[in-house]
């Protein structure tokens, strides 16, 4: 069997773009002809190979993942490694994927993953220049790690998304230096209404009838609440993790972004200012704790994979069970104490809606929410016995120390904030008062085992799932009841799972500070229209950037001519035999 590993480049998450930094692992695809199959030969024969090389280590494969990866370190570098079965008998060494006639006959997973690849190469064929998007996306990306809003696992967004974001700016203001990319980057995105989605090229429908992204006809597509849309056919949502919640930390990081853009231009701030490392455990007066731990390393690490990937369905379904009034802002990083092996945390901080009216009395408990996660959670097909999770409530004054660096906790923050800033200059910075307010103490409530039956059936077979204790949060007058249990159990296989599809309820387009009606369950749908001439082409309004320039703003999607990007070859190239397959096929 012969394996072509076609691109590999240093990256984070896009390949081929050169902004890599320190510590970025390596993208890589794989293709294979039409006999080599994913599951026998990739996950199967590949893997086998792979995991005896003695410079691979921390072996992973995620076969079920949107995007089929087998994850791994060689000599320590990290690895990602995608495949695409292609319909060819024979992959000729001068293969182009660009080309559309590449994906006839292939399966989603695969077009998927050629996508990673051909969308990189469109983005640098869209924008005017080549050099200026990428210092500017290096830029972003700092930014977005340092602010703690740079995961899209965790609802926030990724290094395609960057990238297709920056690239968008360029294509507003072609003739602008990076620091100036920087500035129009944050009051674009400020004042950009959302769904409304950022595209770099009209939508082509192709002659292969692979699905395209048209909240006209796709009903999922209108649920997407910060639609970017990929360039390369067929062109598809690339943030369709973000969620209501997680879509009000990265509006108001834009706005943040924006006023210091506006404070740097008049000798009032500095870039460092703009680079500070977003204070997460001193934002919120109360967090989720979620504690995983497992037998041995492993087992540890496939455990917190799968955990991590699931935790923006936690935040989901608390959005969903509150009706958008409750909100959760999930830290993407996780953290170890070094005094507890093979044990990991993440942390989640939870705020009111801003702008929701507080009525005396009124109660939300989301025990049953966390049962319900922690049901799906270990529903997870490679599950052992010590593969334990826990969720639990810890104010902001009980943080474990190992969270912060070194160890030790600090006594006062450690520097001044440009929020602290504003406030000492007098602009009252009422919605972070307001989120920091939002759930205001903790109280003991009733056990779990004395709520009503009807309450406690999370499985079909009508068992509940025992716990060790309860708690509550009080959110100024309404209280959010959480649950923090010492184990638990594993859960039926028989039990219903959840419906990722259908945890999305709430408007993403709200303002972030705007009145709602906590009973009322609004899908979001993009704003667009069609031209009269053309039956596939669709452009699409933001009318919320008038205060920009308007000529650049009413700019054609595409009007440069850049020059072509040189087709990749590839730059390694594997020769595998197993003979043991062979010896079972002749047989």
């Amino acid at each position: 069997m012969m394996w072509r590993i076609y691109d590999i480049t240093y990256s984070e998450d896009v390949m081929n773009l050169k902004v890599h930094g320190p510590g970025a692992d390596i993208d890589t695809l794989c293709v294979g002809p039409r006999h080599a199959t994913r599951d026998e030969d990739f996950f199967g024969e590949l893997h086998k190979m792979l995991f005896e090389m003695p410079e691979v280590s921390e072996m992973h494969p995620v076969p079920d993942a949107h995007v089929p990866v087998m994850n791994f370190k060689f000599n320590g570098i990290s690895i990602d490694l995608l495949y695409a079965n292609l319909s060819l008998w024979v992959i000729p060494e001068d293969l182009d994927i660009s080309q559309e006639a590449i994906l006839q006959n292939v399966d989603e997973q695969s077009v998927r993953s050629l996508n990673g690849c051909r969308v990189t190469d469109q983005i640098l064929r869209l924008v005017p220049n080549i050099q200026n998007f990428r210092t500017t996306l290096r830029c972003m990306k700092l930014w977005a790690k340092r602010r703690g809003i740079y995961s899209n696992v965790a609802g926030f967004l990724g290094g395609v998304n960057w990238a297709l974001l920056v690239a968008r700016i360029c294509q507003l203001f072609p003739n602008a230096l990076p620091n100036m990319l920087v500035s129009r980057f944050f009051r674009v995105y400020t004042q950009w209404r959302w769904p409304n989605p950022v595209m770099l090229c009209v939508i082509e429908k192709g002659s292969l009838g692979y699905q395209v992204w048209d909240p006209r006809w796709n009903p999922k597509d209108k649920l997407h609440l910060m639609p970017i849309i990929t360039p390369a056919y067929p062109c598809m949502n690339s943030s369709y993790n973000v969620s209501s919640s997680t879509l009000c930390v990265m509006t108001e990081e834009f706005q943040r972004g924006d006023q210091i853009c506006e404070a740097m231009e008049a000798n009032k701030a500095d870039w460092d200012t703009l680079f500070e490392f977003y204070p997460f455990f001193e934002a919120y007066k109360n967090y989720l704790q979620i504690d995983i731990s497992a037998d041995n390393a492993d087992d540890l690490r496939n455990w917190k994979g799968w955990v991590k990937s699931r935790l923006r369905q936690l935040t989901l379904k608390i959005e969903r069970h509150t009706y958008g009034m409750l909100q959760c802002h999930p830290n993407p990083d996780e953290f170890s104490d070094k005094s507890r092996p093979l044990h990991c945390s993440y942390f989640m901080g939870l705020h009111r809606k801003q702008g929701v009216p507080v009525s005396e009395g009124e109660q939300f408990d989301i025990r049953l929410t966390v049962e319900e996660f922690k049901h799906s959670v270990n529903l997870y097909t490679l599950w052992k016995p010590r593969m334990d999770i826990s969720v639990s409530h810890v104010k902001r004054h009980n943080i474990p120390a190992f969270v912060f660096p070194g160890g030790v906790r600090p006594n006062r923050p450690s520097k001044v904030t440009w929020k602290s800033k504003l406030r000492t200059s007098g602009h009252d910075d009422r919605k972070r008062k307001q989120a920091e307010d939002s759930v205001d103490d903790f109280t003991n409530s009733k056990p779990f085992s004395s709520l009503p039956p009807s309450s406690r059936a999370v499985h079909e077979d009508g068992n509940p799932v025992s716990i060790a204790s309860s708690c509550s949060v009080k959110c100024d007058d309404k209280e959010v009841n959480s649950m923090s249990e010492q184990k638990s159990e594993k859960p039926d296989f028989n039990s219903s799972g959840e419906n990722p599809s259908g945890d999305r309820e709430t408007n993403g387009s709200e303002k972030c500070n705007s009145q709602s009606n906590p009973e009322t369950v609004v899908a979001a749908e993009p704003v667009f229209s069609q031209k009269e001439n053309s039956s596939s082409t669709l452009i699409y309004s933001n009318e919320g950037l008038e205060e920009l320039e308007p000529a650049e703003l009413t700019a054609p999607l595409l009007s440069v001519n850049p020059a072509p990007v040189p087709q990749r070859k590839p730059l390694i190239r594997l020769n595998f035999t197993s003979l043991g397959k062979a010896a079972d096929k002749s047989s």
